[in-house]
């Protein structure tokens, strides 16, 4: 067993789940896998059974339902917690992570013990590819929005391919995270913030989906722009 667990949450993944799988089972020193999916009804779940299947170092948590981003990794953090690994590493399903820098944010993050490493676009080194100048820019705008409000020096905080030291997670209560969407991201990055944690930001190139949909919507804007900035409020005004 990896004292390393990756997890990929799923919800209408079906047609690069497989590839993204493989990459990740190419890894050496092998990791270990969950994929959590969320009841996905175009199929993922049962690629991810067949793939588990015939390849030992991979697992599925299916959900009843689909309850958001921040919930399925909560759920992942949980099944991590119990089986005692050390290091969890989050990534995307649709093939926007390259699976092969896992090895290299894991490295980054056992040379100091770090509590969280940011696969970053946006810090020197870092790019996007196939994104328009205004999709970078509204990410970017984001960025900053959220680092002023949360008076954070994190350069991006909505960085979905990361890695997290489990005992760190374990301090975080997340019985009382709010998230459910993307805000997720910039929550749990945030409190290990606030909590004087060990943040890295390692440079990657984000590649933009060749397959699918993405799942942002204008209710995921909304509620990051809603908690964001009343975390904001209230660390401005009122010091907490």
């Amino acid at each position: 067993m990896s004292d390393a667990l990756v997890i990929v949450p799923t919800f209408n993944e079906r047609e690069s789940l497989e590839s993204v799988l493989t990459a990740i089972c190419a890894i050496r020193p092998v990791v270990d896998v969950l994929v959590v999916d969320d009841a996905s009804p175009d199929g993922t779940g049962q690629v991810a059974d067949d793939f588990a299947g015939a390849h030992p170092s991979v697992h599925v948590l299916h959900r009843d339902a689909q309850r958001g981003l921040g919930p399925a990794y909560i759920a992942g953090f949980r099944w991590a917690f119990d089986r005692d690994y050390d290091w969890v590493v989050q990534i995307d399903a649709d093939g926007s992570h390259d699976p092969r820098l896992i090895p290299t944010l894991l490295a980054v993050a056992r040379g100091v013990t770090a509590d969280l490493v940011l696969g970053s676009r946006w810090v020197t080194g870092g790019r996007v590819d196939g994104w328009s100048v205004a999709r970078q820019l509204v990410s970017r705008s984001g960025n900053a929005f959220a680092r002023f409000a949360l008076q954070s020096r994190l350069q991006d905080m909505t960085a979905g391919f990361r890695v997290l030291r489990v005992q760190t997670l374990k301090q975080l209560h997340l019985e009382t995270i709010a998230s459910s969407g993307y805000c997720f991201q910039i929550e749990i990055a945030d409190r290990i913030e606030q909590g004087n944690g060990t943040i890295i930001e390692h440079p990657i190139t984000f590649i933009e989906r060749a397959l699918g949909r993405s799942k942002m919507h204008l209710g995921i804007v909304v509620e990051a722009l809603f908690r964001i900035s009343g975390w904001g409020m209230g660390r401005w005004f009122f010091g907490r």
